[in-house]
């Protein structure tokens, strides 16, 4: 039976699995493309707080 055409892309887009050894599964991927995302959201969550303490006055001056 042949590969369905949209199994056949998808398999072909993944550098990944071109290169040696076994190929990765989808949810491995997932799981790593997840944890980089997190990396980086946590970097800007901390760019943004040291910017906003550098730049706001403290807050109990400010509600007074």
């Amino acid at each position: 039976m042949p590969e369905h055409p949209l199994q056949q892309t998808a398999s072909q887009s993944v550098p990944e699995q071109k290169s040696g050894g076994a190929p990765k599964g989808l949810l491995q991927q997932m799981e790593e493309l997840m944890a980089a995302l997190n990396a980086d959201l946590n970097q800007l969550d901390a760019d943004l707080q040291s910017s906003a303490d550098r730049t706001a006055p403290p807050a109990d001056e400010d509600q007074r």
